[in-house]
């Protein structure tokens, strides 16, 4: 990488302890200061199929387009990333359809999604459904997606208090998701990180198990293990009902530096200059 981010990423999927099998999918690399989450939905099977389908389609098409990349460090390289995030996304919806077209079990199949890439000193984080990204900084929690769900058009309009949310039944009722339509729109957003930051993209079988209080309480006491914090809120989510599959992928960022790829060629056009002038000064003195 001609960019230097230094992450820790742990996660934790779990079936709960009603569903009888998990439709959850994760995947991550800190080599590319990548996070991925999906939660699939659409009948037996089915769901995890689309999730699968989701995690690896994003995955292998953003690390194979940031090995080409050229990562100068004084370019903002955010446009690049969220057009990026958006294209995989994409690519993965078609991937989903035409998987339900050749198979006829996984018709109606399709998932929720968060993805987010590391870059430099920036987050970019792209959502479809309700499956969310979180951001705990100096002992703040903020949320940093907004649901594209039926409960959430409910809060935006005074209908519902949003402390009261994650009780309503309407809360499953999701007006995006991947692989149901080949019209599909990406919400996609930047963020400043700063050294010391926790990110934690989750499913909604632990936002609608935990409080926003819960998780920043989580996290807050476990954010220095960050393999005990993923089995902290896994396990906070089931003592409080696991009426879903729990799924976690935790980052934090420990330098978000950004190394200069260009300094060995600038160093060597300093040499060439300086040996323009100095030849022809040494062919005159012979």
């Amino acid at each position: 990488m001609a960019y230097h981010v230094e992450l820790q990423i742990a996660a934790k999927t779990d079936t709960g302890l009603v569903r009888s099998h998990n439709e959850d999918s994760i995947a991550h690399s800190r080599e590319y200061g990548l996070a991925i989450l999906a939660d699939g939905m659409g009948g037996y099977n089915a769901g995890e199929v689309a999730s699968a389908i989701a995690t690896s389609t994003i995955k292998e098409m953003v690390e194979a387009q940031m090995q080409t990349h050229s990562w100068d460090a004084r370019s903002n390289h955010s446009k690049y990333i969220q057009q990026l995030l958006i294209g995989s996304v994409e690519r993965a919806n078609d991937a989903i359809i035409d998987a339900a077209r050749a198979e006829p079990q996984f018709s109606g199949m399709g998932t929720t999604l968060v993805a987010a890439v590391f870059h430099q000193n920036k987050m970019t984080v792209a959502h479809v459904g309700d499956s969310r990204a979180y951001r705990l900084r100096r002992g703040e929690l903020a949320l940093l997606t907004r649901d594209h769900s039926l409960l959430q058009e409910q809060i935006d309009a005074g209908m519902i208090d949003p402390e009261l949310a994650r009780f309503s039944s309407n809360r499953n009722l999701i007006t995006r998701a991947v692989g149901v339509d080949h019209l599909i729109e990406v919400e996609v957003h930047d963020h400043l990180t700063q050294i010391g930051d926790v990110y934690l993209l989750c499913s909604d079988g632990l936002s609608d198990m935990l409080s926003m209080q819960e998780i920043g309480e989580i996290l807050n006491h476990t954010a220095s293990d960050l393999e005990l914090t993923c089995d902290a809120l896994v396990a906070r989510a089931n003592k409080n009902g696991g009426s879903d599959n729990t799924s976690v992928v935790l980052v934090v960022v420990r330098s978000n530096e950004v190394a200069d790829s260009r300094l060995p060629e600038r160093a060597l056009n300093w040499i060439s200059d300086k040996a323009k002038v100095r030849w022809p000064w040494k062919r005159q003195a012979k």
